[in-house]
């Protein structure tokens, strides 16, 4: 086939992955002020939520209900009971892929299957093998109960401690009637919302093993004319593995039991929509690198003519005084202005800037006579060459209308004038620093 015929795959989310990845904390406090537009958060469970405090809990661990007495060790292995990693998704992904191909087995994830295959199964998981699931081996039962038990061995679960609260806030979202009071029909579109905020704050590793995760059990409820697990009942078989805090008080747990349900039962049955961002942190997060980098523009061909940029004032030309000098004298002006400027972070990008096209050494200081010069460069002397001496590039003409000639007397050295380059001169030479 011919490569440019295959399609091309855009992510929506572009924009927002992209906030993530580069300015971390402008993307957390962007989400974090649209969850609390959405759900109500006291001052201790938002901090719990930042991971600033720890959620109350007694001492007595929930472990017995997060695993089956057979398959438990003592000692931590690769896999099972190690904090969650690549490494570790990559083997269990071995078993969700399976899984996926035997969504037909009635029981599938409630009947718990043979404890030595199991046994064996983990073994060699730990051990990092490549494991033949097709040679029938192993039966579909157990490999979902070797799953089970992989997600409640995590040292917290994998929607994480800290988000247990706000997952208990978000299922009490409810419709409001007309007198603006509340009611017990669930608003399932900011309950979506607010699930898309809140899992967009998890952990890389464990957003990933989450999606693949409620990835199969959306399709094995989907299928429960044949397995005879629908949502809820597959929300009960993975409550206790995926949401509930290794330490609770037990009256807690108790009192919020039916809702933790409720929430998993809608995780799996909204799975589809829940890992991609709401439109208007989309838009948000593209205005704020489209604006940024507009005002970066802005800013920068701005030099010439802002407040405190470098004076016009006449370049007087003389037979002892070459282009190289006035060169020197135009970016050490430059130079000057920019290292004046206030602490930003504009400046650092422009004092960069200025300090690659020495390869190191400021710009300030005079070039050696004898180096020899660039045929080309996108460099800010490059540009000031270029427009403020009116230097020509080589195979194009002069640039015009940058330097204008004053008038000349007889036996008086020809003055010169540097002005403002023209807007579309100035966007020209913004986009050269890109």
């Amino acid at each position: 086939m011919n490569p440019r015929a295959q399609p091309v795959i855009f992510n929506p989310d572009f924009f927002v992955e992209k906030l993530r990845h580069e300015e971390p904390d402008v993307f957390t406090e962007l989400v974090l002020s649209n969850i609390t537009r959405l759900i109500d958060l006291p001052g201790v469970e938002f901090a719990q939520l930042l991971g600033e405090v720890e959620s109350k809990g007694s001492a007595s661990s929930t472990g017995f209900l997060r695993s089956l007495n057979f398959l438990k060790r003592k000692e931590k292995g690769v896999i099972f009971g190690g904090p969650l990693t690549e490494e570790g998704i990559a083997q269990i992904y071995q078993l969700i892929e399976y899984l996926g191909k035997n969504l037909h087995v009635e029981g599938l994830f409630r009947v718990p299957g043979n404890s030595l295959r199991q046994q064996a199964l983990r073994e060699m998981l730990n051990n990092g093998a490549d494991i033949d699931l097709e040679t029938g081996d192993y039966h579909p039962n157990d490999v979902a109960t070797v799953l089970k038990v992989f997600l409640g061995e995590l040292p917290e679960p994998l929607l994480t401690q800290r988000h247990f609260h706000a997952h208990l806030k978000i299922v009490e979202l409810t419709l409001l009637d007309a007198e603006g009071n509340r009611t017990s029909v669930p608003d399932k579109e900011r309950q979506i919302q607010a699930l898309q905020l809140l899992l967009m704050l998890l952990p890389p590793a464990n957003r990933s093993l989450l999606k693949l995760l409620l990835d199969l059990l959306y399709h094995t409820a989907k299928q429960q004319d044949k397995n005879k697990m629908s949502a809820s009942n597959l929300a009960l078989m993975f409550t206790p593995h995926v949401i509930w805090p290794k330490k609770v008080h037990a009256n807690e747990l108790k009192e919020n039991i039916s809702k933790l349900n409720d929430s998993i039962t809608f995780l799996i049955k909204h799975s589809q929509k829940l890992f991609r961002a709401p439109a208007y942190i989309r838009e948000l997060a593209r205005m704020h690198f489209i604006g940024s980098k507009a005002k970066d523009e802005v800013d920068l061909v701005g030099l010439c003519g802002s407040p405190g940029a470098p004076s016009k004032r006449p370049l007087v030309e003389s037979s002892s005084e070459g282009p190289e000098q006035h060169t020197q004298e135009a970016l050490r002006e430059l130079y000057n202005h920019v290292n004046n400027m206030p602490e930003s972070a504009k400046k650092k990008k422009l004092m960069r800037q200025f300090n690659k096209q020495e390869s190191g050494s400021t710009p300030v200081s005079p070039r050696s006579a004898t180096g020899k010069k660039h045929s080309r460069t996108r460099t800010i002397s490059g540009m000031i060459k270029r427009k403020v001496l009116g230097e020509k590039s080589p195979g194009s003409a002069e640039s015009p209308g940058v330097l204008s000639q004053g008038t000349q007397e007889e036996g008086s050295p020809v003055s010169f004038t540097r002005t403002c380059l023209s807007p579309a001169e100035q966007i020209a030479v913004s986009k050269l620093q890109y």
